[in-house]
């Protein structure tokens, strides 16, 4: 009898895990965003005003850009939001001009390197979120 692995065991050992998370209080409200990466973390407010799943994509661009400075060919993002996985992964559609704005820059920021693993953690296993939860 199998078991489907979980999403970070299905995660390859040698890759750079790369995590993130995003948030705003209230919601919508100010936005704030985590990303966790060599045992680095990067928190960062200021990104105006918006919804959760603004907060969370910007988190997961940030990720992306953070991967590429990083200069990491091998490495995987991993969040908490299943709703930003499942779209960046093309999986579910991107509803509103701002999400689909947000899908664009992802899409734009990772042409050059193809398709980028996108996993999805519960949210106690996600190093950005406690992070960013910390913070406060």
């Amino acid at each position: 009898m199998s078991q489907e692995p979980t999403a970070l065991a299905r995660i390859r050992p040698h890759r750079l895990k790369i995590y993130f998370d995003g948030g705003c209080r209230p919601n919508p409200g100010a936005i704030e965003i985590a990303v966790v990466a060599r045992g680095h973390t990067y928190i960062s407010r200021g990104h105006g005003y918006g919804t959760s799943s603004d907060a969370e994509w910007l988190a997961l661009i940030q990720a992306v850009r953070i991967a590429l400075s990083l200069e990491e060919p091998d490495f995987v993002l991993i969040g908490d939001s299943a709703t930003v996985v499942n779209q960046a992964n093309g999986l579910w559609k991107c509803r509103g001009a701002d999400l689909q704005g947000h899908l664009q820059v992802f899409r734009d920021l990772t042409r050059s390197i193809g398709k980028v693993p996108i996993r999805h953690v519960k949210r106690s296993q996600n190093l950005a979120g406690i992070a960013l939860a910390r913070a406060h």
